[in-house]
């Protein structure tokens, strides 16, 4: 079947989890759960950030295109899985399936590609502090992020387009619970060697880049870490850069757990990688990086009790007025008792 002829009315299957109504209701309830605090861990960075003037600096900037990403990430998988759930529902259409598989690559290869800005950023800090704002200034900043963004999309861009030219037969079930490329390819009729080229080689090259860049990067740290004679000034200088160390370990072990899982015979081991990298990472990332940094503590502190005193002060405004009123009201009732008497 041509899917450029059919494409209306063809829909894939999601195999999902289980087809248990027990367990699909606690398979709802934990998703639901993690997407809300993956969700409002990484807007609350980014509000962090945006919100406080000592955070507008190379590092949080990459932090909070980084937590952007994350919402995004997670945002092109888990949403449907729920509604699937809820409506006990394993369908998903053509266009909706090509939609998840490009916004999927695009957020995927963004995070990874971010990363490595971050361990070069971390890289010109530590080991070129002189030379730091004159380095990472906000051109080159800017551009980088450029030009993740624009390596995301075309590569996403292109693995779409191939998937448009190919036709579908009688099996349309996806055994994953989202529209996962390499699933979808084992389902075409036609010949798919191109598109597997370039998943494997080209996937593997979008991650193995930026990975050597973060290798490169940290090597160079600790070497310079290590020249540092004060246990002190060492502590302090690997600080700054574990967070970002423990969430590039997450994220690559995780990712290369779905790289080497994505072929048809391990799809439920995939399912499971796939969690850990769509779900779980974007949802410990927030707390990695706030965890042990009291600038983003002292910022998310000031969001919050900013809005919590906010609230307060609508409450009692609120209360001001219903008092006001109030006091309308008796003088009002007061005075018609007066006219009352008067006229008596």
């Amino acid at each position: 079947m041509e899917l450029g002829n059919q494409s209306h009315t063809l829909e894939f299957l999601l195999l999902g989890f289980s087809q248990d109504s027990e367990h699909q209701r606690m398979l709802f309830g934990l998703f639901l759960s993690m997407y809300l605090v993956a969700v409002l861990g990484n807007l609350l960075i980014i509000l962090a950030v945006s919100s406080d003037s000592h955070l507008h600096t190379p590092m949080y900037f990459f932090l909070s295109n980084l937590s952007f990403a994350d919402i995004c990430f997670t945002s092109t998988t888990i949403p449907k899985l729920l509604v699937n759930i809820q409506t006990q529902s394993r369908s998903i259409t053509y266009s909706g399936c090509i939609t998840q598989m490009y916004f999927f690559m695009v957020f995927g290869v963004m995070d990874s590609f971010l990363l490595s800005v971050m361990a070069y950023d971390r890289f010109v800090a530590i080991c070129h502090p002189l030379h730091y704002p004159g380095i990472m200034n906000p051109h080159l900043c800017g551009l980088l992020v450029l030009v993740s963004w624009f390596i995301s999309f075309s590569y996403a861009l292109i693995q779409s387009l191939l998937m448009l030219r190919l036709s579908f037969c009688t099996n349309w079930v996806i055994k994953h619970f989202y529209c996962e490329l390499a699933q979808a390819l084992v389902l075409a009729c036609s010949d798919t060697l191109v598109n597997y080229v370039l998943l494997y080689m080209v996937t593997g090259l979008l991650g193995f880049i930026p990975f050597s860049g973060i290798l490169f990067s940290y090597t160079r740290i600790v070497s310079s870490i290590l020249t540092i004679p004060s246990a002190d000034g060492k502590y302090k200088a690997f600080s700054t850069c574990g967070s970002h160390l423990s969430v590039v370990s997450l994220f690559y072990s995780t990712g290369l757990g779905v790289y080497l899982s994505s072929d048809a015979t391990s799809s439920w081991r995939g399912m499971v990688a796939s969690v850990m990298y769509t779900v779980v990472t974007p949802m410990l990332n927030p707390f990695i990086y706030s965890l042990r940094n009291r600038d983003i503590k002292r910022a998310l502190q000031r969001v919050l009790s900013g809005r919590l005193s906010e609230r307060r002060q609508g409450i009692k405004r609120k209360d001001e007025i219903r008092a006001r009123g109030r006091l309308v009201g008796e003088g009002g009732q007061r005075i018609s008792y007066k006219c009352t008497n008067i006229s008596k």
